[in-house]
C-alpha cells in the first residue's frame, strides 16, 4: 500500500516536471468567467411554469423515487417554517384526493432515524420541500442528455415506492 502511494504521487510530480498544463477557473465548469468574479456571469433567461397549482401537466420523474419536480407556480408558497407549510395545504395525505393533487408519499410520514411511522404530520426531516423538489424552469439545456430512466413498473413514474424498496442489495 505504501509503495502505491509512493508511485501516485511520483506520477503526479512527474507530470508537473514535463508541462502537464495547469487548467484556468475560465475553463473549469460551463460559466466561461473567473470563479472569484460574478460581475461577467451571464445568466440564462428562463421562466417557471405560472400555472397555479391543479392547472399544470404533472411531469414523470427522472429516474425511480427521484423527488418529483413541481410543475406549478410557487410564487408565495415557499416561505417555510417546521409548523407551516403550504404545501401539505394540497398534498398531505388527508386532502390530496379532495385538492386533485399527488399526496405525499410513506416515506415522508416515516422516520428514518427513528425507524417509525408518523402518525400526524409529515417527518420532522422532510418539512422543507424546496430541499429536494424544485419547480421546473423552461429552458435550453445548457448540455445534451440522452438519459432514459427505467421505471419497474409504470405507476413508479409519478409515485414513490422508497420504504419498500429502500434496503435493497443491504445485508
Amino acid at each position: 500500500m505504501k509503495m502505491l502511494k509512493i508511485a501516485v504521487l511520483g506520477s503526479v510530480l512527474l507530470s508537473f516536471a514535463f508541462g502537464a498544463k495547469a487548467i484556468s477557473d475560465t475553463e473549469l465548469g460551463l460559466r466561461n468567467v473567473p470563479l472569484n468574479n460574478e460581475e461577467k456571469v451571464k445568466l440564462q433567461d428562463f421562466k417557471y411554469g405560472d400555472k397555479a397549482p391543479g392547472e399544470s401537466k404533472v411531469f414523470d420523474r427522472a429516474y425511480e423515487n427521484a423527488p418529483p419536480m413541481i410543475p406549478h407556480d410557487v410564487e408565495g408558497l415557499t416561505d417555510f417554517t417546521q409548523n407551516t407549510n403550504a404545501c401539505l395545504d394540497c398534498h398531505s395525505p388527508e386532502v390530496a384526493k379532495d385538492m386533485g393533487a399527488l399526496p405525499v408519499p410513506k416515506s415522508h410520514r416515516y422516520d428514518l432515524r427513528n425507524a417509525k411511522a408518523i402518525t400526524d404530520g409529515i417527518s420532522d426531516s422532510r418539512w422543507n420541500c424546496t430541499q429536494c423538489h424544485a419547480p421546473q424552469a423552461q429552458l435550453k439545456p445548457l448540455v445534451g442528455n440522452n438519459f432514459k430512466p427505467e421505471y419497474r413498473n409504470k405507476k413508479s413514474k409519478n409515485n414513490s415506492n422508497l420504504l419498500e424498496v429502500i434496503n435493497e442489495g443491504v445485508k
